[in-house]
């Protein structure tokens, strides 16, 4: 299937958030939450999450591994949509983004990603910018 697209949402005081209802079929199989390394959240449909999971678990036993393996496993959380298509964020993990009463939900192919609006839209801006960067090198190197 995959998740693509943008949404805003507001989080309410419950810390409840919609989930898009396009993503809520592949979600309501099974989830998993956990930090993501750029700042957000990361929501893994169950299938991904175990490969996500071995791949993590495979990492080597020396320090950078063993702190990757920490935060990414202190971080998860197995999550359930409620009748209305919300999942509750562990506040640990809305800390640790910075989201506040507003977050925006973002389509990243197999994961979705969940963003506080201003750390998402500095993302935006700087992966625009490498993407600008990038085009350039290849259009240069078919210059003779």
């Amino acid at each position: 299937m995959g998740f693509f697209g943008e949404f805003n949402y507001k989080v309410d005081d419950k810390g409840r958030v919609p989930l898009p209802p396009r993503f809520r079929e592949e979600l309501n199989k099974g989830m998993y939450l956990t930090r993501g390394v750029d700042g957000c959240i990361v929501i893994y449909p169950l299938p991904e999450w175990e490969k996500e999971s071995a791949r993590v678990s495979a990492m080597p036993d020396n320090d950078a591994g063993r702190a990757h393996k920490r935060l990414f496993f202190s971080g998860a959380n197995e999550l359930k949509m409620d009748r209305l298509g919300r999942i509750a964020l562990p506040p640990s993990l809305r800390k640790d983004a910075e989201i506040g009463d507003t977050v925006v939900v973002i389509g990243a192919n197999l994961t979705a990603n969940l963003w506080s609006p201003e750390k998402w839209e500095a993302e935006k801006a700087r992966a625009l910018a490498q993407a600008w960067n990038t085009a350039e090198k290849m259009s240069g190197a078919d210059r003779p």
